[in-house]
């Protein structure tokens, strides 16, 4: 058995992120086997023990996870010429208020927030934004296998072996795509469920089919769902709420 790069191991644990897990290790806020380890770049064996001190739990209990319903125009990342990025919709006048999240917005709360995912600039729906390095690993991590639901809508002629390719057999870029669950739910619109998000995926899988997207939204990221929070607001992620 090998030894591993101890802050690569706790990000394949999910107990941080590799940026997280070298910033834990400097402060003395990591154990293995019950000794704290201060020296960056230390590889240890994928079965030791590793724990977390109390204030490195304590900080990633801080931080932030935000749902977004992002509208079409909109860029997830890095702005773009003539576009705005999504997280500037994430503001005190757009957070949507209710009972069950009654957090305020404050300016910090932005600090070291980045997109969790991607959502094409023609596309709308669930956005997540974290501070937390294992919610994005949960989430874009290369082992992900978080499920994203979408409802599509098409031009062009359906049928049972359209379906039956855009649940399995496609490729794209010379790589066949993972198995996907495609349903027809009216005359112009499917439901797609994945477990990938590769670059305009979708909008490519159809183009293979003969297929046009004209509307796309994602309404579902693992057990969390857009809900009622309405187009251009976002909120909080709720106490218990987990994808």
């Amino acid at each position: 058995m090998e030894k591993i790069r101890l802050s690569k191991l706790m990000s394949q644990k999910g107990l941080c992120s590799r940026r997280e897990a070298d910033d834990y290790i400097e402060r003395g806020w990591v154990f293995v086997d019950g000794e704290r380890i201060s020296q960056l770049g230390i590889k240890v064996f994928p079965t030791q023990e590793i724990k977390l001190a109390r204030m490195a739990q304590a900080q990633q209990c801080d931080q932030i996870t935000v749902l977004l319903h992002k509208p079409v125009g909109y860029v997830s990342g890095q702005p773009e010429r003539g576009y705005k990025p999504a997280i500037s919709l994430i503001n005190r006048e757009s957070q949507f208020q209710d009972n069950k999240t009654p957090s305020s917005f404050s300016p910090p709360n932005l600090k070291g927030m980045a997109p969790a995912g991607r959502l094409d600039i023609d596309s709308s729906g669930l956005l997540v934004f974290t501070q937390d390095g294992r919610i994005a690993r949960k989430l874009i991590g290369a082992e992900s296998e978080i499920e994203k639901e979408y409802l599509v809508r098409v031009e062009g002629a359906l049928s049972q072996r359209t379906l039956d390719l855009l649940s399995y057999g496609l490729s794209l870029d010379g790589q066949a795509l993972k198995r996907a669950a495609v349903v027809q739910q009216n005359k112009d619109q499917l439901r797609f469920i994945l477990k990938e998000g590769r670059k305009r995926q979708i909008r490519r899988m159809c183009e293979l089919v003969g297929l046009k997207v004209t509307g796309l939204k994602r309404v579902r990221i693992g057990k969390v769902r857009l809900g009622e929070l309405p187009l251009g607001k976002w909120r909080y992620l709720r106490q218990g709420e987990e994808f």
